[in-house]
């Protein structure tokens, strides 16, 4: 059984030497630990770092692609390099290491594919009463419209078996946390949570400049994700919002007009028809919605064969080739392009 354990880096050459060092050696039921590196274009020394600090595997981003990005180029190369299951952490020792037995442990037991660590929001010293009550929101929220249990969404200490991590394809570009847990949820994929413990704070969130821009943005994934997987009911609902409110000015226009004052209320006809139509035109496109939601379906069943074929065949010696081997890369390593960014982003360096 081998464990991965990912860590998305943006500049992060002073704490990433602490946050490695916390790190297991050993797991009872793991036969091997390795550790991969994503640099999502750092400009600091990350990459020089993780190397000085035995990190085996490194994936660099020339330009910085966000965290959502890194996170799945990470999960790609993981597989790729036959990882049976997947620990994600940040790079800046935020989560105790210690606790990673912890939480690979329902999958060890075959009880779980994904499990979320829980921070326990309410013991966080450094987070304010204001971002705690946002959190626990934001948490019952995606609860609900994913239909798990998660009590922390937003904790980026998470790991994934095998097929999970086959199965995820994240889309946002801002943060994959909340993303990934409503995608589990559609998709019938089995989540837990463990209780966690955190370290002292190192430094301020890169992921975001103020409260109000990350619920902003956590509110524009949540719909998004909402409507890809329940895109009928979504426009079901924006549609008969739009036609009642059409109807109603339309019964109103009919109250005038039958009581000898519909001469002055013209405009309600014309807004009450056109409210009409348009939620009409919303039941079609909710319709048609839903048929693409069955064809985007299909095309990730095949996206998940597809990978599985691949690393079946990597398995089997048929590996990537080295993309420059005059490279100046550390000894014992090579590097070789990868396609772990989607096929609409060019691909990038990964060393091993």
């Amino acid at each position: 059984m081998k464990l991965i354990i990912q860590i998305p880096c943006l500049n992060e050459e002073q704490t990433l030497p602490m946050t490695l060092r916390d790190l297991p050696r050993h797991i009872d039921g793991i036969d091997e630990i390795e550790w991969l590196v994503i640099d999502d274009g750092s400009s600091d020394r990350t990459c020089e770092v993780a190397r000085e600090n035995g990190v085996k595997h490194i994936v660099r981003f020339t330009r910085n692609r966000g965290l959502a990005r890194a996170f799945t180029a990470g999960l790609d190369a993981c597989l790729r390099l036959g990882a049976d299951i997947i620990v994600n952490t940040d790079a800046d020792n935020q989560y105790c290491g210690a606790d990673i037995g912890k939480l690979i442990r329902p999958i060890l037991d075959g009880k779980a594919e994904m499990v979320i660590g829980d921070r326990c929001i309410d013991t966080i010293e450094e987070f304010s009463p204001l971002k705690k009550r946002l959190q626990k929101l934001g948490s019952w929220f995606v609860r609900e419209i994913s239909g798990t249990d998660v009590p922390d969404t937003t904790s980026g200490f998470r790991a994934f078996s095998r097929e999970a991590a086959l199965r995820l394809n994240i889309i946002s570009t801002f943060s994959y946390t909340l993303e990934s847990i409503i995608q589990a949820g559609k998709k019938n994929i089995t989540v837990a949570h463990v209780p966690i413990r955190t370290n002292p704070k190192t430094r301020d969130s890169r992921l975001f400049g103020s409260i109000p821009q990350y619920v902003a943005r956590s509110v524009v994934t949540i719909v998004r994700m909402y409507t890809m997987f329940r895109p009928l009911h979504v426009f079901t609902l924006i549609g008969t919002a739009l036609f009642c409110g059409g109807l109603g000015l339309g019964m109103r226009f009919l109250y005038y007009f039958f009581s000898g004052q519909g001469s002055g209320h013209v405009q309600s006809l014309i807004l009450s028809g056109s409210l009409m139509v348009t939620g009409i035109v919303t039941y079609l496109i909710g319709i048609l919605a839903d048929v693409i939601s069955f064809n985007r379906m299909l095309i990730e069943d095949n996206l998940y064969r597809t990978r599985r074929i691949e690393l079946m065949l990597e398995k089997h010696g048929q590996r990537a080739q080295p993309a420059d081997a005059s490279a100046s890369v550390p000894a014992g390593t090579r590097s070789w392009d990868t396609i772990a960014e989607a096929a609409t982003e060019p691909a990038e360096s990964i060393a091993e």
